[in-house]
């Protein structure tokens, strides 16, 4: 099979396209021939070694998968025949961007019905950070006023769709020419971060959920006992312990693998209230390309490769 690896940390270029053998699936495990897999900012740390989750090259980067299920092994929760989404391994299994993946059938939901490959892969990832914060940690409730960072980024963009079908009211902070999509996502108001400072125009809100480890910022947007939900100091203790004694609730979310909130999250794309956004789809022979646009960090929602 094909599947992309790596043997020196560094940018784009490290990556490349070769030929493996095809895995087998242990017992509860399936063999998904994967059509999609989704890029993350992540994929990009451990690409150049600035988050050594899998040690020394060479390995395979890249987590979210959608396709269908080729074999099963005994045990697994799905059929031969099944199409399926999700984060196999993450954080420390080698997945990657590849034409096969074997994977713990619990880490595996069904892919939505109403969406393509492409699409479904753009949600495990992204869609589960949001969920875990906003859902299981924050619990959103209907009237809420919760305020979404990066709101046109891979969580963001999910993140205030949920917070919507929850019932809360979005505030989404986003640069001007990403205003018209965000509002599109359902957000009741955009605040355009590059012109004002939200801290002085934005107050007593429920929920902050910061994907800029921008914590002592938002806190002053908070109201007492309000939540701070943050992505990237959720090892932070330090600031947890502030956060805590300064009157507010800290909920550090470190994504992890989890069908229940897949099929959770896969009701709602079904039903019409979630839809992730992929702005670029490229072949699996392009992957160097698409490495340089998640480089870039301007994308909008997600970056998708076909396989």
């Amino acid at each position: 099979m094909r599947t992309v690896t790596q043997r020196r940390f560094g940018g784009p270029e490290v990556l490349e396209v070769v030929e493996v053998a095809k895995p087998s699936p242990r017992s509860g495990e399936v063999l998904v021939r994967v059509h999609a897999v989704s890029l993350n900012p992540v994929d990009a740390h451990v690409r150049n070694g600035g988050f050594p989750l899998l040690g020394e090259p060479p390995f395979r980067v890249g987590w979210d998968v959608s396709g269908v299920v080729e074999a099963a092994g005994p045990g697994a929760r799905f059929a031969v025949g099944d199409e399926v989404y999700g984060l196999p391994g993450f954080p420390f299994a080698e997945v990657g961007y590849s034409e096969y993946v074997t994977s713990p059938s619990r880490q595996l939901a069904r892919k939505p019905a109403s969406v393509s490959h492409v699409e479904a892969a753009a949600i495990p990832l992204a869609g589960l950070t949001a969920w875990q914060g906003l859902v299981q940690a924050a619990d959103v409730r209907p009237g809420q006023r919760v305020l979404i960072s990066r709101a046109a980024g891979g969580v963001g963009h999910l993140a205030v769709q949920i917070a919507k079908a929850r019932g809360a009211h979005v505030t989404a902070l986003a640069s001007a020419a990403k205003h018209e999509f965000v509002r599109s996502l359902g957000a009741d108001e955009v605040v355009d971060y590059r012109a004002v400072d939200f801290t002085e125009v934005l107050s007593d809100l429920d929920v902050v959920l910061d994907a800029n480890a921008d914590g002592e910022r938002s806190l002053r947007v908070l109201r007492p006992g309000g939540v701070l939900i943050s992505i990237l100091q959720h090892g932070d203790a330090e600031f947890a312990k502030r956060v805590a004694e300064a009157g507010y609730r800290f909920a550090g979310v470190s994504v992890e693998p989890d069908y229940a909130s897949l099929e959770a999250i896969a009701e709602l794309v079904d039903a019409g209230r979630i839809r992730p956004h992929v702005s670029t789809r490229l072949p699996l022979e392009e992957v160097v390309k698409a490495h340089e646009l998640l480089d870039e960090g301007t994308s909008v929602g997600k970056i998708v490769l076909t396989v």
